[in-house]
């Protein structure tokens, strides 16, 4: 059974009696259905001294995690570039894969409410933003060949309807717990089809990426990208005229009202039933 968990580990915005930084690491379980509830899902908190920031405290509050939930993961998603070769050191350590990843939906989500409800409480709160670092954007890259797509349309599903998602017919498929959002039912859900002959090879790429979230490019040719892993982008679709680029423009627009969320989803034909891929994404803020 597959167990995966999300994991930062950083300095907050949260003074010690020497005035440095504490740093704290945050892990949550990632659940796959959209009809889970977040409060059955595991989650471990910790602080760290500024002074034993390293693998090996790491390595212990991983293993006090995993004896506290009475579970080893079989996969770590983190989101933090500057902090890879630290985590990737430590999970390797603990034989546990890591992946640098966009798709840390939980853990987004328990920093905001965090940043917001938790650590103003705590005694030595500094009301300033803990800097991150900022990476400049890959070059989209083209697809493979054999699993370009045929034909693509963008469509719009209310929330309520990815509820039945669990009933759907789906060869490769990941979401997330609705209840993460908070969101009107019937608030609109923008979504792409990418209709190929050849949808199940292309659905079963799609499923060995870190996916992140779909994104609208202007600059130079406009074009429809695939945000994956840590910092890759895949050229789902080119924008050729007006008409094309307005219906992105109309995605983005909508997905901005969704709070990011949208989705993609990979079918042989229009008139298919089933799904050979459907991914629930979303688009989450820098933190």
């Amino acid at each position: 059974m597959t167990l995966i968990w999300e994991l930062d580990f950083y300095s907050r915005p949260i003074l010690d009696e020497a005035g440095k930084r504490l740093w704290e690491v945050v892990i949550c379980e990632a659940p796959n259905r959209v009809d889970q509830t977040l409060d059955t899902c595991f989650s471990y908190t910790e602080f760290c001294p500024n002074t034993q920031v390293n693998s090996l405290w790491l390595q212990g509050a991983l293993e006090r995690a995993m004896e506290q939930s009475g579970a080893k993961p079989t996969q770590i998603r983190f989101f933090r570039r500057q902090m890879n070769n630290m985590i990737t050191k430590t999970c390797g350590d603990l034989g546990v894969p890591s992946v640098l990843s966009r798709r840390t939906i939980v853990l987004s989500e328990t920093l905001k409410h965090r940043m917001e409800s938790v650590y103003p409480q705590e005694p030595g709160y500094e009301d300033k933003p803990v800097p991150s670092v900022q990476y400049p954007q890959e070059n989209p890259q083209a697809l493979p060949d054999p699993l370009q797509g045929e034909q693509w349309r963008i469509v719009t599903l209310p929330l309520a309807s990815l509820q039945e998602m669990p009933e759907w017919e789906i060869s490769f498929a990941e979401a997330f717990p609705l209840d993460v959002l908070k969101l009107d039912p019937g608030t609109p859900i923008p979504g792409l089809i990418i209709y190929s002959g050849r949808s199940l090879p292309l659905a079963a790429w799609m499923s060995g990426l870190e996916l992140g979230f779909l994104s609208v490019s202007e600059q130079g040719a406009p074009q429809l990208l695939l945000e994956t892993g840590g910092s890759d982008r895949w050229v789902l679709a080119n924008l050729p005229n007006a008409d094309r680029l307005a219906e992105a423009r109309a995605f983005a627009e909508t997905k901005k009202k969704a709070d990011g969320v949208h989705f993609l989803a990979v079918q042989a034909n229009p008139d298919a039933e089933s799904f050979s891929g459907f991914w629930l994404l979303k688009e989450l803020p820098d933190l």
